[in-house]
């Protein structure tokens, strides 16, 4: 594509949506939405499907309204203190086949007016998964240090997500690891500028950075006995 996905116009309307997070508000501007926002967002994730599957065939781009690659624009907030209806980002997420939701192994993609950025790994795992991936770590340390510490990765990502206070339960605190094991999320960052988003070559720019998160999403669905 020659032309860029998301313009001005796409950060200029979740501004003001963030201003008048309100229903009638978005009902009024549905149509800008359309266009400025969901419009854009589904024709990125149909035109990277083919270089993502050339990354791995079992992550899925979904240019689907509902239920796809492209996170529903409204906000689950029956258990939430704020109760205000919509996400003022844009949220993609190429999920594994094998993933139901967005606790599965993912590539991921945030645009905001406040910060922009590439996420890739696991995102709050359940309990059990994430003993899994702890006891990976232990049984295959080197290789988790060496896709950790990668030096092509680590100049474009950071490990980033929650991490216990404590070391878990049945792992020693004084293990070489235990930064490491103490993690509840498994995600890397990389940050984007506005205007690399704005770019006419973003596509084949986010396509580079996943690729080099290769190893680490490979030893990820490994350690889950997940295709990759």
């Amino acid at each position: 594509m020659t032309t860029p996905y998301f313009t001005a116009e796409t950060l200029a309307f979740l501004s003001k949506l963030a201003k008048n997070n309100r229903r009638d508000w978005f009902e009024q501007h549905k149509s800008v939405y359309e266009t400025c926002v969901r419009g854009p967002a589904l024709a990125f994730i149909a035109d990277i499907a083919d270089e993502l599957a050339v990354i791995s065939p079992h992550f899925m781009a979904q240019p689907k309204k509902l239920g796809g690659s492209l996170m529903r624009v409204h906000r689950d907030i029956r258990f939430a203190r704020d109760k205000t209806p919509y996400k003022t980002n844009i949220g993609i997420q190429f999920r594994h086949e094998r993933g139901k939701d967005v606790h599965a192994p993912g590539f991921y993609l945030h645009i905001s007016p406040l910060e922009c950025f590439l996420g890739v790994g696991l995102w709050r795992p359940e309990s059990r998964v994430l003993g899994v991936l702890r006891d990976a770590l232990l049984a295959h340390s080197t290789k988790w240090l060496a896709v950790r510490n990668e030096k092509n990765f680590t100049s474009i990502f950071s490990l980033s997500g929650s991490s216990l206070q404590r070391a878990p339960r049945g792992y020693a605190a004084d293990h070489p690891l235990i930064e490491d094991l103490k993690r509840k999320d498994f995600i890397a960052i990389s940050a984007l500028t506005q205007e690399q988003v704005l770019g006419a070559r973003f596509r084949e720019l986010v396509i580079s950075r996943f690729r080099v998160a290769d190893h680490f999403m490979q030893f990820l669905c490994t350690a889950l006995n997940l295709q990759y």
